[in-house]
């Protein structure tokens, strides 16, 4: 199974207003297992750059000004996505901008069925409970240390490691986590250290007293030769 592991960053929060996409990082998994294989755009809003969103991701108009606009890239993202399922924190967001350029070009749009949201799965998973990125950092003990802007790509690296788990656990092969012999390790430790408990109160039985009087009877019946007297 492939799935793309995506983040944006833009110039505000509504298209329709005018605001554009100006990066996308993507990082691809298979079965769960980072390939290597990434994807970063830098695009040139043709717009200029609000303060607030300069402060949250530190792009400028002059460095964005030699960046490609969003037609140029726009089929080279298209590609790489392909039908992967999209891993995005809070899609609808991404998901709507992504649309919105995609339909100005009259391109295909990516299909909201196609998204899997992170927050969602977090706000779930952990109701009552902040679910932004760096906290689900703080709750699993993901570095994210180098987050001191938001950037396209390096989110999408510590979402990839948050997805994974939100999911269950990070596989043993997963480049920005723990070793293989170290997963293996703890994974045998877990094992030898757990056996099951015997119950303190046994449960009750599932049949009623007339129904294990007719059983007896059945197997008194066959003989000392049946295989439920030499078992019992």
């Amino acid at each position: 199974m492939r799935e793309i592991v995506l983040d944006t960053e833009t110039t505000g929060f509504d298209p329709e207003q005018g605001d554009r996409i100006v990066e996308i990082g993507g990082v691809e998994l298979y079965n769960h297992v980072p390939t290597g294989n990434t994807y970063h755009q830098y695009i040139n809003p043709e717009r200029d750059m609000p303060q607030e969103a300069f402060e949250v991701h530190g792009l400028s108009e002059e460095f964005l000004r030699d960046k490609p606009v969003f037609s140029k890239i726009a089929q080279d993202f298209l590609d790489f996505v392909g039908d992967a399922k999209l891993v995005i924190h809070n899609a609808s967001f991404d998901m709507k901008f992504l649309n919105a350029e995609l339909g100005w070009l009259n391109l295909p749009q990516l299909p909201w069925e196609q998204a899997v949201d992170t927050l969602a799965i977090a706000r779930r998973k952990f109701p009552g409970s902040p679910a932004s990125l760096d906290a689900l950092c703080r709750r699993f003990n993901i570095d994210n240390s180098a987050r001191t802007l938001h950037g396209a790509l390096l989110d999408s690296e510590i979402l990839a490691e948050v997805y994974l788990e939100l999911i269950g656990g990070r596989q043993p092969d997963f480049a920005l986590g723990a070793g293989r012999q170290d997963s293996e390790k703890s994974q045998s430790d877990s094992q030898s250290a757990w056996r099951p408990k015997r119950r303190d109160v046994p449960l009750p039985p599932r049949i009623t007293q007339e129904e294990a009087a007719a059983h007896a009877a059945f197997v008194e019946a066959m003989g000392d030769g049946a295989l439920w007297k030499k078992l019992s």
